[in-house]
Order: C-alpha cells, then sequence, then structure tokens
C-alpha cells in the first residue's frame, strides 16, 4: 500500500455499531465491565481508547512500524525515552536540537544523574569518543532545529547496533512523508505530531513508533503509569489531519524550494539553511535518505542587530510571528528568544543560532503571496 493510500484508510475501520466511515470520537473515561477484569479490551482510558488506538495503528503504518504510543506531547514523548534509562547512564545527542529537548533533557534530567555529550553527528565519526560502558542512547535530530543539519541514519544506525545502544531519531522536520528511520536502522522515531502530522496548528501531542515488541511494551507501560496520554478529541484531529498529509507535504516541498532559491539570492540574506542545496554539507545524504527537502526553512540575516532583526520578524503580513512549525500557514520564528530560549547563547551561537537568525515554516498558501510578504518585510 502506497503513502497517500496508507494515511488515509489505515487505522480507519468503519464504526461495527453505526457503519460511520469516520473513526469515532470515544469521549469516555472509563468502561462498563462484565465481571471483574472481563471487559471488551478496555478498563480506564488513561491506557487504551478505541480513537487513539485507531491514530496510533495509522502513525505506525506511515513510518512503517509495527507499534506507535501517543502521548500529549511531543516532549511528554521524549520524557518517555529518557524514563528507559537510570542514573548513571550518558546519552550521546546532536548539538543543534530544539530547545524543549535541550531543556528537558539538561534542567530535568541531568539531575537525576544522566549524562549528557551534545556532539556534532553530522559526522558520525564524532560519537565514537564519547561512547563507554555507560552509553545507552543517541539521539538525533534530522533535519534539525533550526539550522537544518542532516545527520546520516544509516551510519549512526550501524555505531549504535556495533555498541548495543538505543537509536532515537527525532522526524518531526521530514514528517513520514519524507524519511522513515526506522527503514534506516533507527530503534525508536519521535514525532512532535502537534506539527506535520496534525498539520492545522490546533492540536499538540507527541508519538514514539518501533518495530521492537519489547520497546513497545516498555514504552506503553511508560504512559499508562506517568499519564502524560492524549485525549480522543485531539487524536480525532490528528486522524483527520493525517488524511491530507502527502497532499499538504508535496505543496510544504513545492513552495520551500522555491522560497529557498529566493531567499539565496537576497541582498539583505546572509546565508539560507536548507537541505535542498548543492552546497549543503550533507546535501548527498539528505538526497539518499529522503524523498524530498521539507517546507523549513532558516536565514541569517546581514544586519546583525537585534533591533533589525525584531524589525523583520514583526513586519510580515502573511507569515505569522510563531512557535511551532508544519501547519498550513506559514509562520516566522526567532529562536534565539523563542523555540531556543532555554539554551544558553553561548551553547546556542556554537551551531549557528546567532540573533539574527530566523527560522521559516512555509505554508501552502499561494507561493506568490508568500514571496512578495517577504520582499516588504525584508525591505
Amino acid at each position: 500500500m502506497k503513502f497517500g493510500t496508507k494515511a488515509i484508510h489505515a487505522g480507519a475501520h468503519p464504526d461495527p455499531s453505526t457503519g460511520a466511515i469516520m473513526t469515532p470520537i470515544y469521549q469516555t473515561s472509563t468502561y462498563v465491565q462484565e465481571q471483574p477484569g472481563k471487559n471488551k479490551g478496555y478498563g480506564y482510558a488513561r491506557g487504551k481508547n478505541p480513537t487513539r488506538e485507531a491514530l496510533q495503528e495509522n502513525i505506525a503504518a506511515l513510518e512503517n512500524g509495527k507499534y506507535c504510543v501517543c502521548f500529549s506531547s511531543g516532549v511528554a514523548a521524549t520524557d518517555a525515552v529518557l524514563k528507559l534509562l537510570k542514573s548513571g547512564d550518558e546519552v550521546i545527542a546532536g548539538n543543534d536540537l530544539y530547545g524543549g529537548t535541550y531543556r528537558l533533557f539538561t534542567k530535568i534530567y541531568e539531575s537525576f544523574g544522566i549524562v549528557f555529550h551534545f556532539v556534532d553527528i553530522t559526522k558520525p565519526e564524532n560519537i565514537l569518543p564519547y561512547i563507554n560502558s555507560k552509553t545507552k542512547l543517541i539521539w538525533a535530530e534530522t533535519p534539525t532545529n533550526p539550522t537544518m543539519q542532516i545527520v546520516d541514519i544509516v551510519e549512526c544506525a550501524n555505531i549504535a547496533k556495533k555498541n548495543n545502544l538505543l537509536f532515537v531519531v527525532d522526524n518531526t522536520f521530514a514528517s513520514p512523508y519524507l524519511q522513515n528511520p526506522l527503514d534506516l536502522g533507527a530503534d525508536i522515531v519521535m514525532h512532535s505530531v502537534t506539527k506535520y502530522l496534525g498539520g492545522h496548528s490546533d492540536v499538540v501531542m507527541g508519538a514514539l513508533i518501533t518495530n521492537r515488541a519489547e520497546l513497545h511494551e516498555k514504552i506503553y507501560f511508560i504512559l499508562n503509569s506517568s499519564g502524560a496520554n492524549p485525549g480522543p478529541m485531539d487524536s480525532f484531529l490528528v486522524l483527520r489531519g493525517i488524511k491530507t498529509l502527502h497532499i499538504r507535504m508535496e505543496r510544504h516541498c513545492f513552495n520551500g524550494k522555491l522560497i529557498a532559491e529566493y531567499l539565496n539570492k537576497h541582498p539583505k540574506i546572509e546565508k539560507v539553511y536548507w537541505p535542498g542545496f548543492e552546497s549543503h554539507p550533507n546535501h548527498d545524504v539528505a538526497k539518499k535518505q529522503m524523498r524530498g527537502f521539507g517546507g523549513m526553512i532558516s536565514i541569517v540575516l546581514k544586519e546583525k542587530s537585534i533591533e533589525n532583526t525584531f524589525k523583520v520578524a514583526s513586519s510580515f503580513k502573511v507569515f505569522s510571528l510563531a512557535e511551532s512549525l508544519g501547519g498550513v500557514e506559514s509562520l516566522i520564528n526567532h529562536p534565539a528568544t523563542m523555540t531556543h530560549a532555554a539554551i544558553p547563547k553561548e551553547e546556542r551561537e556554537k551551531s549557528g543560532v546567532v540573533d539574527s537568525l530566523l527560522r521559516l515554516s512555509v505554508g501552502i498558501e499561494d507561493v506568490e503571496d508568500l514571496i512578495a510578504d517577504l520582499e516588504q518585510a525584508l525591505s
């Protein structure tokens, strides 16, 4: 079954009582039991809900995975992965990460005795010096947030397997339409479902997908025990959003390419981060593991002052200045003061997240209107 067909049909089973083609919103907290311990597969909604199960089946299919567990946010999904570890364990992570991931790692889990090494893993060999008997996990984003670095999933997966490490890939920026890390050797794929999967900026959710039964059982146990489960209405909204994922991603990619090319020639732009350029450091890796280059772009303005950056960011009429990404509408974001503010300035700037950097989430509007909006804001 091809991607578009899976997006529409995977997990979607007509309601047995009515024949409704859309999965019902099972808005219930509990389920009646015939006798103690004898039920229809559902006991309490924190653990299982039919609407959420349909969504989990759908997302697993899109990632070519066997199992999916959904969470109340992407950070909650990341948190569940960290709960697979114990005090004294060590994690090797990319040095360009979503600020919320960095904050969770350093402000929460470091205090529990977990050690994190932030490394440039766009060169997989950089991982090797940090591996020791306490290393348990490699965490990668690709493309990274916000400088669009590309991590070679196959090479990192090979290193993880040779050293008996878990390898987790945050696939939020690519979406399952452009990239399937499980097929390339990852053990777990993480999504901020809030973004491209939901696609309409109306849901906050996360997901973990794996092909390993024992990992799935541990992840589900963590969800049920910790309670970071999404509600049935949110699950329904994401199911509805996913049905157009393939169509939306085609337009995100189309618009993204034209806008990246426009920005790359603009006299007020010093640098454009977009993996579709042949000049991108890991462009060949992106071509190998992705089916397109997406609609996420970051730019560095030539005029470096924070005042100029704020002025440009606040001058858009079609793009909206907001956190998040992956919705049908175009957004612009200032990572240094918004999504990545939790990362110390010195650490941010090491990976290129300078004060004059802006991140664009290119939506599916008419591209001519988006380019005109960029032109007026930059001028």
